[in-house]
């Protein structure tokens, strides 16, 4: 099988990842919740990752960095956390379900920053429009899960320094993928999975808290038992219940992945990847492709679709033949309205550190086989 489904789950991991989750299952217990060898094996793995993510995501305080299930669930605590009814909230025209559906049962005026497709200086100027009328929060996804477009975050941010407006980062696709400075940024928030391209187990996420965040659940944390609400100190505040030590395990060795590897050096190789994908499937008969003319705006995904084939018929068929990619609207229906491609969907194909050149070449030969009939 070739994988070209990163943009949902990096499938091909570092080997430390599964050795590192299968280890803790059989010898980790749960943080804070003991003073055995067990329970602080377990504390201390957390530490470190924790310590991990901060030290590549310029977090000065380990503390402010939190553990949640997925990218969705730190969105939803910091949206819940910052957003009121009736509050006025500007969010890009590429951002995904996880940040639409919980703003859409808030009661919130939204109001939607669009730009054409990887043009990052006309996102820049709606985002400026719209915080110049009146916004009490921002919320940006850092790049596309449809199209690989980098909005220009860095300077969205700035915009909202500058207003004093707070800011929601979704970097789903971005983290691990592209540098992120929490510090630099000053953003309220950035929610992250662990899955995608930190190169962790499913079921993991951070939350990089730069603001005091209200909790999503309530429950025990191992601290100050006694008290009937939950802890006013990160991270205990946010993390209630067991933790996802297996996971958190895994994770741990993915960042120290990235960080043996280098982000820089996997950006690198993601986006040749891409330019040789590109340039492959144009050749093909009535294939579209969404790619940007400068590489510097999209990362290691990319959309297209096929005149006179269903994406959904067309993924299945790759499937058939051993190509793994993603067909549909990838629960970003506002991103392919921007894009032009809500009626359709595309097939998405994204890559990862694992992923060769060979593979790239063989994809779009069997893509070009199907296309021709055979």
């Amino acid at each position: 099988m070739i994988y070209l489904d990163s943009a949902a789950t990096t499938l091909q991991k570092p080997a430390s990842v599964a050795v590192a989750s299968a280890r803790a299952i059989n010898h980790l217990a749960s943080p804070g919740r003991g003073g055995h060898r067990p329970a602080m094996a377990a504390a201390d793995t957390a530490f470190q990752c924790r310590t991990a993510a901060a030290r590549l995501f310029h977090v000065e305080e380990p503390e402010r960095v939190v553990f949640t299930f997925n990218a969705t669930h730190g969105l939803n605590i910091a949206i819940k956390t910052l957003v009121r009814p009736g509050s006025r909230v500007v969010i890009s025209g590429y951002e995904h379900n996880a940040v639409t559906r919980p703003l859409s049962t808030m009661g919130v005026y939204l109001r939607t920053a669009r730009g054409p497709l990887f043009d990052q200086a006309a996102t820049l100027e709606a985002f400026r429009r719209e915080l110049d009328r009146g916004v009490d929060l921002a919320v940006c996804t850092h790049v596309s899960n449809v199209f690989g477009f980098v909005l220009p975050v860095e300077a969205i941010a700035q915009l909202c320094r500058e207003r004093q407006v707070p800011l929601i980062i979704d970097a789903s696709q971005s983290a691990g993928v592209l540098p992120l400075d929490f510090e630099a940024l000053g953003a309220a928030f950035i929610a992250m999975p662990g899955h995608k391209g930190l190169y962790g187990p499913q079921g993991t996420g951070l939350l990089l808290c730069g603001v005091d965040p209200e909790p999503l659940l309530e429950g025990g944390t191992g601290s100050e038992s006694r008290r009937q609400s939950m802890p006013d100190f990160l991270p205990d505040r946010l993390e209630a219940g067991t933790h996802n030590v297996a996971g958190i395990a895994g994770l741990l060795e993915g960042l120290r992945f990235l960080e043996h590897r280098g982000v820089e050096k996997i950006a690198f190789q993601e986006s040749a990847l891409i330019g040789r994908m590109g340039e492959r499937l144009r050749k093909l008969p009535g294939t579209e492709v969404f790619q940007a003319v400068d590489p510097a705006v999209q990362t290691g995904v990319l959309s297209f679709r096929v005149q006179g084939w269903d994406c959904e018929d067309l993924g299945e068929a790759l499937g058939n033949k051993g190509i793994a990619l993603r067909a549909g609207l990838h629960c970003a229906p506002l991103a392919h309205e921007s894009g032009g491609t809500l009626e359709t969907g595309t097939l998405r194909a994204s890559v990862s550190a694992f992923n060769t050149s060979r593979e790239i070449d063989q994809f779009s030969h069997t893509l070009g086989s199907l296309l021709a009939g055979d």
